[in-house]
């Protein structure tokens, strides 16, 4: 095995730089597994990400790298490098198929968020599949603010990372008291809701705010209360028995209209 850096951290919570011959430590493994969890994520300020392309996502990014196991050497350039082996990889992998890389990162500082151009505001949305492909579709439509409730899963979730699929990198991600955030802020404010005004035919404006609710509750009755205009996706099937669209197929939607 070949002489790397690496880090741990010792029963203190501190992170510990040693010069080791060896590869992947029982407290690497242990603290890997529990930034599964958002109060680990918290307490460590480290996240997981996995998978070459994102991996490289990251890289080329502002976020700063804590370490980085893989089993090629192609990262091997990178003071942080750990060589694993194939068996280490699964331990601490949260894939059912690893892809050949695993990174921490450091999660950043929050930043101050100045409300301009068009903003997605996220109500209690909990599924990290579905906040991973939001922070996608933020990135495709050019949406850089994303506010999300305290209520809503946390975007350093594994499961966020991995469907954001590198967008995260390009997103800012604030989360706050919503009903507060939206109180505040002067430029117009859209919620998505069955009973609203068409979107096809409703005047979207460009500097807005576009508020999605939680997949089983929709907007919360104090959002509902403080909002300009309710907007909704008819349904044009013949049976329309259909309830509601996934929150993030609406999100798609709706970003499509703003931008259009």
């Amino acid at each position: 095995m070949s002489f790397f850096w690496f880090l741990f951290v010792d029963l203190n919570n501190t992170i510990i730089k040693y010069n080791e011959f060896m590869s992947l430590s029982k407290n690497q493994l242990k603290l890997i597994t529990r930034l599964q969890q958002k109060k680990y994520r918290q307490k460590h300020k480290l996240f997981v990400v996995e998978g070459i392309k994102v991996v490289e996502e990251f890289l080329h990014s502002s976020y700063e790298l804590e370490m980085l196991f893989s089993t090629e050497n192609s990262f091997s350039h990178l003071d942080t490098f750990i060589e694993v082996s194939d068996q280490e990889l699964k331990k601490i992998s949260s894939l059912k198929t690893p892809n050949k890389v695993l990174a921490i990162f450091k999660i950043p500082e929050k930043k101050f968020i100045k409300p301009s151009g068009l903003i997605v505001a996220l109500d209690g949305v909990n599924n990290p599949g579905n906040l991973g492909t939001i922070i996608r579709l933020c990135d495709w439509f050019g949406v850089k603010q994303l506010i999300c409730s305290n209520e809503t899963v946390d975007c350093y979730n594994t499961k966020v990372v991995q469907a954001s699929m590198g967008s995260l990198t390009r997103i800012e991600i604030s989360y706050t008291d919503l009903q507060e955030y939206l109180s505040c802020i002067s430029i117009p404010k859209f919620i998505a809701d069955m009973e609203g005004e068409n979107i096809y035919k409703t005047k979207l404006d460009s500097e807005a705010v576009l508020v999605m609710g939680n997949e089983s509750n929709g907007i919360s009755d104090s959002i509902m209360d403080i909002v300009d205009t309710k907007v909704s996706i008819p349904r044009f099937g013949n049976c329309q028995q259909t309830e509601s669209l996934n929150v993030a197929t609406a999100t798609a939607i709706m970003l499509s209209e703003f931008r259009r």
